[in-house]
């Protein structure tokens, strides 16, 4: 039996590659930047009805907001809380208005065929689940710096996140959850080189007593080295 806070499983998510792993509501998600400057798509899809998933649209109508921040609630195409921003150890720059990268978007920049997207990672994370989506949901880009100047114009930043730097949501509803470190390396969002993501799944963590302080049992990362913090 596990306590509080404590890390049920760990995924390792290869440079250029995706993951899926199944959580009940209540537990928490934390995607760890291991090496700094990878932005990684996230994706959540209801565990009852894989036609319900996390919908950037819906949830930036729900939050009157255009990028993620502490606190925020992730909604479906359904309107149902999916996920929440529990943590944040980054500069907290986090983008949810640029699609998943796919292979006719790689063909437009030029690459040659067969490169990595997010769209197959999310295909072939689920796939490895015995699931299927009809579309590819627009994801949470997570360390992904995208502006918008006052022209209304899209600015492209490289990723600001350092080593160890992670973000951790609390599951609303039981889902699985995807997350791609982004193979995108034609568009500089990512740091020179790209890398691995490592993803935590951590027990839902006691509600506090008057006597207990009042501090998130799930802040300390062990991925982190002394040398990043």
């Amino acid at each position: 039996m596990t306590s509080a806070g404590s890390v049920l499983d760990r995924i390792e998510v290869p440079a250029r590659e995706g993951r899926a792993v199944v959580v009940t509501a209540g537990q928490r998600v934390r995607v760890v930047d291991v090496e700094g400057q990878q932005v990684g798509d996230v994706f959540a899809v209801s565990s009852d009805d894989p036609t319900e998933y996390h919908s950037a649209a819906h949830t930036r109508a729900h939050v009157s907001r255009l990028f993620p921040a502490v606190g925020e609630r992730f909604v479906t195409n359904r309107r149902r809380p999916v996920l929440t921003l529990v943590d944040d150890s980054s500069p907290g720059r986090h983008d949810m208005l640029v699609a998943a990268c796919d292979p006719p978007r790689y063909a437009a920049l030029g690459a040659p065929p067969g490169h990595a997207s997010c769209a197959e990672n999310l295909e072939k994370a689920l796939g490895s689940l015995g699931l299927s989506l009809p579309v590819v949901p627009q994801p949470i880009n997570v360390f992904m710096d995208i502006r918008v100047d006052d022209a209304g114009a899209l600015v492209w930043r490289t990723s600001p996140s350092r080593p160890g730097d992670s973000v951790t949501f609390r599951a609303e509803m039981d889902c699985v959850v995807a997350v791609s470190a982004c193979p995108q390396d034609l568009v500089g969002i990512n740091g020179p080189v790209l890398t691995p993501l490592t993803v935590l799944v951590l027990d839902a963590p006691a509600e506090p007593s008057d006597t207990t302080p009042r501090t998130d049992p799930t802040r300390t990362d062990p991925t982190r080295t002394e040398r990043n913090r």
